[in-house]
């Protein structure tokens, strides 16, 4: 028996829902990706501009923008990835305003470098282990305050968020091996300054 023809509406509603999922991309249910990567994401920004007011706000426009730019993610790395990629976007833009300098001075809202390892994720469970973590983590983000804004970028993607060095290429624009110079110097400085810090306190 011949299958009956489809009708007019029937074929439009086909092709409606073919178009809606060619459309339809990873990044439209944007309330699952916020809960699964809001935290990481505001860590980066709070590390990286030490101020808890701006670096909520700076969340908010990561995930805003990655909404507005859904339809040009297209697979070719995770979505962590290119969230990140849009958060340094807007660190470095932020960073570069004379307004940043402005309050970056006189911010109610910034973050002591004492405060930094609170954010951090502790693997041992030890309280004293953490309190030894806790005081060597504020050495460290002392030392992280001044490194250029390329290296410390690296740091913090390379050690606080735990990407790989391809990530952190596709994430900074950069390639392999400018990165890892940026991380060998990066580690180099933090290590010299992190042990003249140790000498002077013997």
């Amino acid at each position: 028996m011949p299958s009956q023809a489809l009708s007019s509406d029937s074929l439009s509603i086909t092709r409606q829902t073919v178009i809606a999922q060619a459309q339809a991309t990873p990044l439209d249910d944007m309330d699952s990706i916020v809960a699964t990567y809001e935290q990481r994401i505001f860590r980066f920004h709070l590390v990286s501009i030490r101020d808890r007011d701006v670096a909520q706000t700076l969340t908010q426009d990561t995930f805003v923008r990655a909404w507005s730019a859904r339809s040009s993610f297209r697979g070719d790395c995770s979505i962590l990835t290119w969230l990140m990629r849009i958060a340094l976007n807007l660190v470095r833009d932020h960073t570069r305003t004379d307004r940043f300098r402005f309050w970056k001075r006189v911010s109610d809202t910034a973050v002591d470098v004492s405060d930094i390892s609170s954010y951090v994720p502790h693997r041992d469970s030890s309280l004293e282990s953490r309190l030894i973590a806790s005081e060597q983590m504020t050495l460290v983000w002392q030392s992280v305050a001044e490194l250029s804004e390329r290296q410390r970028s690296v740091f913090l993607l390379r050690f606080l968020e735990e990407l790989e060095l391809s990530e952190i290429a596709s994430i900074t624009g950069l390639p392999i091996s400018t990165v890892k110079t940026h991380l060998y110097r990066a580690l180099a400085t933090i290590r010299a300054r992190h042990n003249a810090s140790l000498k002077d306190s013997l």
